[in-house]
């Protein structure tokens, strides 16, 4: 029999889990996985929970919750220096975005995930890696790429992707510039002021699934978005052209593929590892060719 560690927030998806959670462990163990719950108790608490459950030999881990639950006990996985085999990963998805299940066409109903995981269906992915941290889906730095972890979370299980919305028009008021330099393997360095920066390893961002029509989760790069200053308007009919996928067209969009870069700034500028608060620059950017494996 195989043992799986459920990992889950409870406070997500207006707590669906903790409803979902004896459906789930029944069809789970009537398939010949074992499964045994933790309930995240605050920040770090899912990423100690992932690398204890690697630690002690579990055959599969599942995340339960949103964006930043995942990014998380990734980082809990990943973090496990020298262990050469981690187990496979699964994901209910029940955060406000779950930009990273989007892109992966991983199913919300609970009933098709289990049996995916019951099946065995794994894939290999990419992971990033900035300043000893990972992320799983986006890394950014710019002021609008603060909004998603300024959301408190309470106002996100009441309306959902909305306070997003309301975030960022709020921000949008203030949107300002930053100096940067980027250093970007096998291309010359750029240096300027940018409204912001994304890195990209699916092709799902913030809601918006045309940013990185190109990022592939498997191809051992990562996908880089800068947009170089520019006005209230500018910037707004930008994000209007991201919604049909045309914004690389626009003078003010930097478009390219890496496998590693740094990037400086002599500001304070704040990073955004999977929606939530990731330290802040110099950083420098890496790929983790298929470093872990996913059900999906």
């Amino acid at each position: 029999m195989k043992r799986a560690r459920l990992i889950y927030n409870p406070t997500s998806g207006r707590e669906e889990m903790r409803r979902l959670l004896p459906d789930v462990l029944d069809r789970l163990d009537l398939a010949g996985i074992e499964t045994s719950c933790h309930a995240t108790t605050g920040e770090g608490d899912a990423a100690r929970e992932a690398a204890e459950a690697c630690a002690r030999g579990y055959d599969i881990i599942i995340a339960a919750g949103g964006d930043g639950t995942l990014n998380e006990v990734v980082n809990g996985m990943a973090g496990q220096a020298g262990k050469e085999f981690l187990p496979p990963l699964g994901i209910f998805p029940l955060g406000t975005t779950n930009d990273f299940a989007r892109a992966m066409k991983i199913p919300k109903r609970w009933e098709e995930y289990c049996d995916l995981v019951i099946e065995n269906k794994t894939r290999p992915i990419d992971i990033g890696k900035v300043n000893g941290r990972h992320f799983i889906n986006i890394a950014g730095g710019g002021s609008l790429t603060e909004l998603t972890y300024e959301v408190p979370s309470k106002l996100k299980t009441l309306i959902g992707q909305l306070a997003y919305y309301m975030k960022g028009i709020e921000k949008m008021a203030s949107l300002s510039p930053t100096q940067l330099i980027i250093n970007a393997e096998g291309h010359e360095v750029m240096e300027g002021e940018f409204m912001l920066f994304l890195i990209a390893n699916s092709n799902s961002v913030g809601g918006f699934e045309k940013l990185a029509p190109g990022a592939e989760i498997d191809d051992g790069m990562l996908d880089v978005i800068a947009v170089r200053k520019c006005n209230l308007a500018e910037f707004i009919r930008l994000v209007t052209m991201a919604l049909r996928g045309d914004h690389f067209n626009d003078p003010h969009v930097v478009y390219f593929k890496t496998r590693r870069m740094e990037v400086t700034s002599p500001g304070n500028v704040l990073l955004n590892l999977d929606g939530e608060l990731g330290g802040e620059l110099p950083g420098v950017f890496e790929i983790l060719p298929q470093h872990l494996r996913i059900f999906a």
